[in-house]
């Protein structure tokens, strides 16, 4: 009799998450519907926010693990567009992008990126841009085409392994093949809430800029697919960048770094401390930033995309 009563909960508790996390995926969407261009690339579509002018020079920006390509569309995109073709991409799983097959690899991340620059901008190099988890795909699209690249702007950037730890609870549950999928479709239940309440934290220092919960359409990460996507990523990126790190002395672009010295969210000196022993780079220390300078030093980073973007294009 305990079995079944056991069984029974079980059940019902399912059915309970899988009808609110169904609710939540449709409110959330109809609050921040796709409002880019799906661009199909290997079979799958990926979303891109498009600012400027077709034609322009362009600049391809890559956000960061539980992100999407909004978190660039107010702070640097305003600041470019009327110079540039800005195009901010989802990563595959977040956002409104496809998810192919092997997507925790920073090779299929950056494939799909690379898939949606020569399509929106055909023939053209391109400044890339990537903020913390978008920093090691921003490298590995300079390291499998470089003859679409002409520099890098990195903000907070990842781009070496750690030495283990530092990965929250609850990506590990959720990129588990048998817990992932239930648990997933109970983070609507209290993801959003506590995200919403601890946006100060990734910022720290600094406050938060006003509204950026909503702006940057932060609830979209808790739809259960969403968030497994992002677990998945985050799970696999140690290891994709201790094999990734060995390429970087082919990197011959201009590389611009800038990185906050009070960031709690990543060690700067573990990433952009080896990083540049192994490439040059221009590192821009920001004393009083945390893990999010792209907010912050917003209209240094634009100079510094505006620099690398109006250089004379090597062949």
């Amino acid at each position: 009799m305990f079995v079944w009563i056991f069984v029974l909960a079980v059940f019902a508790v399912s059915l309970t998450a899988c009808v609110t996390s169904a609710n939540y995926n449709r409110k959330i969407e109809a609050k921040h519907p796709p409002v880019g261009q799906m661009v199909p690339v290997n079979g799958k579509a990926v979303h891109a926010l498009v600012a400027g002018e077709a034609g322009a020079p362009p600049i391809l920006m890559l956000h960061g693990a539980s992100a999407n390509a909004r978190e660039f569309s107010y702070t640097l995109a305003p600041r470019l567009s009327d110079d540039f073709l800005v195009l901010m991409v989802d990563r595959p799983g977040h956002g409104y992008s496809e998810r192919p097959e092997k997507s925790e690899t920073l090779a299929v991340q950056a494939a799909q990126a690379i898939g949606a620059l020569e399509t929106l901008a055909p023939g053209q190099k391109a400044v890339v841009v990537g903020h913390s988890f978008g920093g090691a795909v921003a490298l590995r699209v300079a390291l499998d085409r470089p003859d679409l690249v002409s520099g890098l702007v990195l903000s907070a950037p990842v781009s070496h392994d750690w030495g283990g730890g530092g990965e929250a609870w609850y990506n590990g549950i959720a990129a588990t093949p048998v817990l992932g999928v239930p648990f997933s479709h109970l983070v609507p239940l209290i993801g959003p809430a506590r995200a919403e309440s601890g946006v100060d934290s990734v910022f720290e220092p600094q406050p938060a800029p006003e509204g950026y919960f909503e702006k940057s359409a932060i609830g979209l990460l808790f739809r259960p697919k969403n968030f497994r996507a992002n677990a998945h990523d985050v799970d696999a990126l140690e290891e994709e960048l201790r094999l990734q790190k060995e390429r970087y002395p082919e990197l011959t672009m201009p590389i611009v770094v800038f990185s906050g010295s009070q960031d709690t969210v990543i060690a700067p000196r573990l990433h952009v401390g080896q990083l540049k022993e192994q490439v040059p780079v221009e590192l821009v220390v920001l004393p009083e930033e945390g893990h999010m300078p792209h907010h912050g030093e917003g209209k240094s980073m634009a100079e510094a995309i505006r620099r690398l973007a109006m250089a004379p294009v090597s062949e």
